[in-house]
């Protein structure tokens, strides 16, 4: 008897789900890590023309020379990062995922590569902490932890999730959302580019820890890529790198 598509595609999820991730000693043997990225959240990870760049795509690539190894580099959607490395679809992820239990309970965090949190951006002055948000609209990336702490707010009027960061700074660009929850580090370029934007940076609404992911229990590779990060942190190459992109030391203190 033929099994079902039902059946076929259980299996399918289990096979997937039961797949071992490629170990340090795998990685080095082929010679290359794939890395997956989201390409679209700027000074970190972003497209400059057909060029994946930024913060996090340059200490990727230290980090991955220190290990001796090459980097393919795939970019895609967000939210599809963390369930394509549980499937085993890339080795690491970085892209400026924060810490959290949840995410903890799925996937394997190494150290931190720096520290932030998220901030209210606004056009309006009168707009600043996040008890000003009370009764307005408030945009959001879908998937991240600033919807997560936004929506634990109370007293907003609406919370709006977009597919990327850089369109919730459209929209309150466009004046379609009163303001805009993202990065501190995110703000600070959007602001710095975009002057006539009339956009003001106000406090924040949580801190929190950034890291990469590996597969949750793939310990040879999260050690491996713990030790490159802290051997770029005490030669100078991380604070070299921080500077170039953020003109300070971005490092968890």
């Amino acid at each position: 008897m033929r099994p079902s598509r039902l059946l076929l595609a259980s299996m399918l999820v289990l096979l997937a789900s039961s797949a071992e991730a490629r170990t340090l000693d795998d990685i080095k043997k082929n010679g290359k890590i794939v890395i997956a990225t989201e390409g679209a959240f700027p000074p970190f990870n972003f497209f400059r023309g057909p060029v994946l760049t930024g913060f996090e795509v340059d200490l990727a690539e230290a980090m991955a020379k220190r290990m001796g190894v090459a980097i393919e580099w795939r970019a895609l959607s967000f939210d599809a990062l963390l369930a394509g490395l549980r499937q085993d679809r890339w080795d690491l992820v970085i892209a400026s995922f924060g810490i959290t239990e949840e995410r903890s309970k799925a996937v394997t965090f190494t150290n931190p590569h720096y520290c932030s949190g998220g901030i209210v951006v606004s056009k309006d002055p009168a707009i600043r902490t996040p008890a000003d948000l009370v009764g307005k609209t408030v945009a959001v990336q879908t998937g991240s932890t600033y919807l997560e702490n936004v929506s634990k707010l109370t007293g907003l009027k609406e919370v709006k999730n977009f597919p990327k960061d850089t369109d919730c700074r459209s929209a309150l660009v466009n004046g379609r959302v009163d303001a805009w929850v993202t990065d501190r580090f995110v703000a600070k370029a959007a602001l710095a580019s975009s002057a006539s934007a009339g956009l003001r940076a106000g406090d924040f609404v949580f801190v929190e820890r950034i890291a990469c992911a590996v597969k949750q229990g793939n310990a040879s590779l999260a050690q491996a890529v713990n030790e490159a990060l802290a051997g770029l942190m005490a030669d100078g190459t991380y604070e070299a790198i921080s500077r170039k992109w953020m003109n300070e030391d971005i490092r968890c203190r």
